[in-house]
């Protein structure tokens, strides 16, 4: 039997194809948070402690992240975690 010519294999080439396809899917799905600026963490951490999702603890000056049990000392850091979180639950739930 003939070997065949490795040049005229384009297999690999498709792999890497799709494979680079699916790494801009991935890319494309996940949440900018170059865009969570101080104000807009405040505002998104006011509506989570409203909603029950987030608990101030004063004395030790953290926020509590309810549904992971998280704490943070920084609404910023709180608010690119919930972010995140809120688009992983919600791939996790279209993947069931």
């Amino acid at each position: 039997m003939a070997m065949p010519d490795l040049h005229d294999d384009t297999s690999a080439d498709y792999e890497q194809f799709e494979k680079e396809q699916l790494a801009q899917d991935r890319d494309a799905s996940r949440v900018d948070t170059a865009d969570v600026d101080d104000a807009t963490a405040q505002n998104l951490i006011n509506d989570l402690v409203d909603a029950d999702i987030v608990t101030p603890v004063p004395e030790d000056q953290v926020l509590v992240h309810e549904p992971s049990g998280t704490a943070f000392d920084s609404s910023t850091q709180l608010a690119v975690f919930h972010r995140g979180w809120t688009v992983g639950r919600d791939a996790d739930a279209e993947g069931e």
